[in-house]
């Protein structure tokens, strides 16, 4: 059991490592953003969510996991203070996460069928993030209001980046090795 914990440790030092490095070379040197808490926060969302059960972390009243934009957003209005934040910042990042590393999967997500249908995740996840930065936290260990606050502001160039993440990962030779497990 520890040499598997070791290697599960290891494993996610590598992946820390590749994500940090692409979100550096692709804010730093092909976007020229400055923001190193922004470029920090965007490398920690791609680690987070390269475990799926990230992806879809919010629970409806139900214990269902909520994996619609619309179900999540009726699950931040049911909460309030820190809950009702953790929920809104959880939406921008899901948002932020498929609009910018897999926006041809926005069709699916948005299908007739299901409840996003209507739903702008770009406009959604600005939203989100504002509302999340307008609730006041006292955990140093949270992203602050005004990171929040930039994320919401610079949604769309945060998507770009994270479309040119993506793009330096499948131009690698051994880029068909997968990343969510």
């Amino acid at each position: 059991m520890r040499f598997e914990d070791d290697a599960a440790s290891s494993s996610n030092q590598l992946l820390e490592r590749f994500f940090t490095g692409l979100s550096e070379y692709a804010f730093y040197s092909q976007l020229g953003v400055t923001d190193t808490e922004l470029v920090t926060y965007v490398s920690s969302l791609l680690i987070r969510f390269t475990k799926t059960d990230a992806l879809h972390r919010i629970r409806q009243l139900n214990g269902r996991r909520a994996t619609e934009v619309v179900t999540m957003m009726t699950e931040a209005q049911r909460r309030i203070g820190m809950a009702r934040r953790e929920v809104h910042r959880h939406i921008g990042d899901f948002t932020l996460f498929w609009t910018g590393l897999y926006p041809e999967s926005l069709r699916g997500l948005q299908a007739t069928e299901r409840g996003d249908q209507f739903v702008s995740y770009c406009q959604e996840g600005k939203k989100a993030y504002e509302i999340a930065s307008e609730i006041e936290t006292d955990d140093e260990t949270e992203a602050s209001n005004s990171l929040l606050h930039r994320l919401s502001d610079q949604f769309e160039m945060c998507a770009y980046g994270l479309r040119e993440i993506r793009r330096q990962w499948e131009e690698r030779p051994d880029s068909d090795v997968g990343i969510v497990y």
